[in-house]
């Protein structure tokens, strides 16, 4: 069974990056899915539900073609942590996380509605921050761009600095926990590709 492209359901150019890192053929369709914070679920249920809403929105287009969708969340005190809102949303953020340890999520769903393909999971890294001074998160935000991570950082960029430890997949942090992520696909497509 000869399976299309895939399909990556994001416009996360980090995702994207991680994506032709492991040499996978795929096109980008962004999802116009936008998450409702509000929604009362557990953080891992959080990621995976909204995850699945992001492949369905493209698959239900694309139903002979294999979707992926992806949802990255930051929790600390058992608090999600998404994108920031604005400017003065990083710095609060930032400051929230300086000296401790916080749990990144990403829940990935990988769909294909001809072939009956609906599988869900998520990830957990934890990751430490060293102190960080009002000065350093300034400059953070004033020379990067935090708006659009989770968390409003990029462990990526030149905030890995700030990083103490991480426990878990660093690639995870990134938005695509890649070793995890490959093992379901393969074994997804290998199970299609049976005689």
């Amino acid at each position: 069974m000869n399976l299309k492209p895939l399909i990556l359901a994001s416009a996360s150019p980090r995702r994207e990056q991680l994506m032709n890192q492991i040499g996978l053929e795929f096109s980008v369709i962004p999802s116009d899915v936008i998450e409702d914070f509000s929604l009362a679920l557990p953080p891992e249920a959080f990621t995976e539900h909204w995850a699945r809403e992001k492949a369905k929105y493209v698959a239900e287009n694309n139903p002979d073609t294999m979707v992926i969708g992806a949802d990255t969340i930051v929790v600390l005190d058992k608090k999600i942590l998404g994108k920031p809102k604005n400017i003065m949303d990083s710095f609060s953020m930032l400051q929230s996380l300086s000296g401790r340890t916080h749990e990144v999520i990403t829940g990935m769903s990988i769909l294909n509605i001809s072939f009956g393909i609906d599988f869900t999971f998520n990830e957990r890294t934890y990751v430490s921050f060293k102190t960080l001074s009002d000065s350093d998160i300034h400059y953070y935000i004033d020379n990067y761009n935090p708006l659009d991570k989770a968390g409003s950082y990029g462990i990526q960029d030149w905030f890995s600095v700030h990083i103490r430890q991480i426990e878990g997949c660093y690639f995870n942090v990134m938005g695509l926990p890649l070793s995890s992520f490959f093992s379901h696909y393969r074994s997804l497509t290998n199970y299609l590709n049976k005689p």
